[in-house]
Formats: C-alpha cells, structure tokens, sequence
C-alpha cells in the first residue's frame, strides 16, 4: 500500500473536506462532552443557543467573528505564499495601540469622516511593519519567519504593556493598566443599537471578496500562488519572488494590524494587554479550516465564534467547562490537516 499524488482534486471533494473536518471534530468533542456527564446532542443545542438564541447572543458572536476574520484573511494571504506568518497575534497588537496612540495624541479632533480612515490605514501599516521585519531577515539572512514572527509576538506584547503602564497610560482608569481612549469620533458606527454589532465585519468581509479577486484575478494572485506552489520554479519563470513576498507581507501584516485597529475603533475604544483572547493564533486555525481560501476564511471564522461564544452558554446551563470550545476549535485544525493530506494523495494497493 503506497501514497500517491492526485493529478486532480474534484470540486465536490474539495468543498467536502472542510464539513467532514468540522464533523470529526465535533464527534471526539462529543466524548469529552459525554465523559464531562453532560449529554452531548444537548450540549450542542446550548452552543447553538448561546450564540443565536437571543438578539444579544448573535450580535455578540458576530462582533467575535470580525477580528478573526482579519487574522484569518492574514494567515491565509501568507501562507498560500509559503510565508509563514505565526505572528497576527503582535501585529494585532500593534495595530491597535497605533491607533489608540494616534487618536489620544494626534488626529481626536478631527471628524469620524477623516479620522476613521487614517486610523485604520495607520493600524494596518504598524502591522504592516511588524511583519516585514521578519521578511527581511528571511531574505537577507535565511532566517526562519517561523521563529521570528512568533518571538515578535511577545515582544509586541511587552512593548504595548510598557506604553500603556508608562507614556499612554490613563490617568482616569484608578491605576488600572489601560491605554488613553480613543476620541469618541474614532469609534466605528454600530450596525445595531443597544449592541456592540459595528461595521468592522462589513469591512472584514468585503476585503475577504475582494482577496479572493485579487488572488483569482490579477497578475499578483498569480504570483503570490505560484511562490507557495515552488519557489524555485516561480523564479526560473520570471517571477520576482522577492518583491512578491513583500507585497504579501504588507496585505497579511495589514490586515492583522487592521483587526487590533478595529477591535480598538469597534468595541473596547482602549488598549489592555489582554485586548485578545488569542485571535491572532485562532487566526491560523481559521485559515486552516477555510483551505486558504479568502470566502472560506468568513464560514469558518463564523464557526469558531459559535463554539467559543455558544460554549459559554452550554457551560453555564450544563454545568461543563467552557474550554471544550477551545478543544472543538483545535481538533478541527487536526483533522483539517489530516482531511487535506487525502484530497492530496490516494491510497494505492
């Protein structure tokens, strides 16, 4: 019995592989569930209600699926160019303490018109520059971005605990480590009142449409596939590799800074240092499970904010931990990969 390559993947194995992933992952959660005591088609059905059974349950999941879209979209856009960004987490970061620092010192007293868009172009651009550095090491050195971009996620960490305890502390938060808020023209306008619902997941899925365009439409998706494909190849046919991948770090650095910015812009207007709950990390798993397609990437970040915001309710009502969501999420990267192996290969006797 031997492996061997498919010269073909056929459309609907493809589309399937995704939904039997999510399905396997949901069945070995359902042991967990069942050994935790608690009946596992009703812990679903709780999951399911705690994140649409109410007005307040489906604005909330889809304020959580706005950011992971982002890092999503980030993590997918690079590693489709074998550029392997591990560090969404510190570019979020650094997008969104850009922005805070911007609004408080330089741009609050202009309207929402004008100061929204420069602060959404500046958060991306400090993400921007987070991941850049890494790629220049990479091209210069041979050093491993893996290595790089998940050390610079503690270091962004570190540098935004350090503004936000020093130079953009707020005097008002009775010593509690916070940045200066954003002026109230800086944050972005609500979809639904009474609701923290706002337009950042409008803007995070009209840039997955348009990702998904560029990288089937234009000269640059063509590049950027045929760098992840074989480099080596990529160049014999002309393609500039090295300008390629900056391009592509500038768009997946951009769109992480731009979910720490609108994460800022849309829901807390200040910067903590557990600002996030692991969405640059989350990110990659989403990207995983969409196969690194950019419309994929809003189905699958849609399920992760299911299981984490539902699996608070399912917790409560069951009496189960809430960590069974975290579980789901991870073991649904697992069999994703093992599921993308066979729509790769077939087994030969």
């Amino acid at each position: 019995m031997r492996f061997e390559r498919r010269d073909h993947r056929p459309l609907a194995l493809v589309i399937a592989t995704p939904v039997l992933a999510v399905i396997a992952a949901l069945a070995l959660s359902g042991i967990l569930i069942a050994l935790a005591g608690a009946p596992v088609l009703e812990a679903y059905r709780r999951i399911l209600i705690g994140a649409f059974g109410s007005r307040l349950s489906t604005t909330e999941t889809l304020t959580r699926a706005a950011p992971l879209m982002l890092t999503g979209l980030a993590a997918a856009v690079a590693f489709r160019a074998r550029l392997w960004n591990i560090g969404a987490e510190g570019q979020l970061y650094l997008g969104a303490i850009t922005v805070a620092a911007a609004s408080s010192h330089l741009l609050g007293g202009l309207p929402s018109a004008v100061q929204i868009p420069l602060l959404l172009v500046l958060g991306a651009m400090a993400g921007m520059v987070l991941l850049l550095v890494p790629l220049w090491l990479r091209l210069r050195f041979q050093v491993d971005e893996v290595v790089t971009t998940l050390i610079l996620n503690f270091v962004a960490l570190l540098f935004v605990s350090m503004l936000i305890d020093t130079v953009l502390k707020d005097p008002t938060a009775f010593g509690w480590p916070q940045s200066q808020s954003v002026a109230d023209a800086a944050m972005l306008p609500k979809l639904l009142a009474r609701s923290r619902l706002h337009i950042g997941i409008l803007v995070a899925v009209a840039l997955a449409i348009l990702i998904h365009l560029v990288q089937s439409r234009t000269v640059f998706g063509l590049q950027s596939r045929a760098a992840g494909l074989n480099p080596a190849g990529a160049v014999f046919a002309g393609v500039p590799l090295g300008a390629t991948l900056v391009k592509v770090a500038c768009l997946s650095g951009g769109l992480a800074g731009l979910a720490g910015a609108i994460e800022v812009m849309g829901v807390k207007g200040y910067v903590t240092t557990d600002l996030s709950p692991g969405y640059g990390y989350s990110g990659i798993v989403v990207a995983m499970l969409a196969g690194l397609n950019p419309l994929g990437v809003v189905l699958a970040a849609l399920f992760s904010a299911i299981m984490f915001v539902g699996a608070d309710g399912m917790s409560r009502a069951l009496r189960i931990p809430s960590y069974i969501a975290d579980v789901t999420v991870a073991l649904s990267l697992l069999t994703m990969l093992f599921a993308l192996f066979f729509t790769q290969y077939r087994i030969r006797r």
